[in-house]
């Protein structure tokens, strides 16, 4: 009985010393597969990879979240139901919308896939489906939601609370509309 309790005892506080680590244990073999335990991983948002673009407005980061850009929304690339809307509400082909989702993706993969980024946060951390929300920087100071709008390949999406750069966006809207850049050529 006293050998069961010292396990149960050694077990319980190995897997504390793990979960209280900084980083994830690798346990791996000479095989292909390979084990995480991710017990207290920290994420350094002002310093995170982004590994994948999936379309104009949502990256994927290095630790595997999504992420969503706040304030800028871009034509549709994929089959959705957001696709028929669009589809309905403007009247256009959702062939035509896609190849301008295209468009918009190319660009933002063009800016920050595979580079190093910083992560601004406003009002709310994530939106409705679990994607973190923010506003993302360059590491050379480039604001990439502002720059995909300056360059005329999105939308605006004004959603309180998460306003606080609203003005701002509206401002490069109207000017990449007004000067014909990107999708508004």
């Amino acid at each position: 009985m006293k050998k069961v309790i010292f396990l149960f005892l050694f077990s319980f506080f190995a897997v504390i010393s793990v979960a209280l680590a900084e980083d994830p244990i690798d346990i791996q073999n000479t095989g292909n597969w390979a084990f995480k335990i991710p017990f207290g991983q920290s994420v350094d948002y002002n310093d995170i990879l982004v590994s994948r673009v999936v379309d104009g407005d949502t990256l994927v980061l290095e630790n595997g979240e999504r992420l969503r850009l706040i304030g800028i929304d871009t034509p549709e690339l994929h089959e959705s139901a957001k696709l028929d809307r669009d589809a309905r509400t403007t009247g256009q082909d959702p062939r035509a919308i896609q190849e301008l989702g295209r468009q918009s993706y190319e660009f933002t993969k063009n800016l920050v896939e595979g580079k190093r980024v910083s992560l601004e946060f406003d009002a709310q951390r994530f939106d409705r489906y679990k994607r973190l929300l923010a506003y993302v920087y360059l590491k050379d100071g480039t604001f990439v939601n502002a720059e995909i709008v300056k360059q005329g390949y999105a939308s605006l999406m004004k959603i309180p609370p998460n306003i606080k750069y609203a003005a701002l966006f509206a401002q490069l809207y109207a000017e990449a509309r007004q000067e014909k850049r990107g999708l508004w050529k």
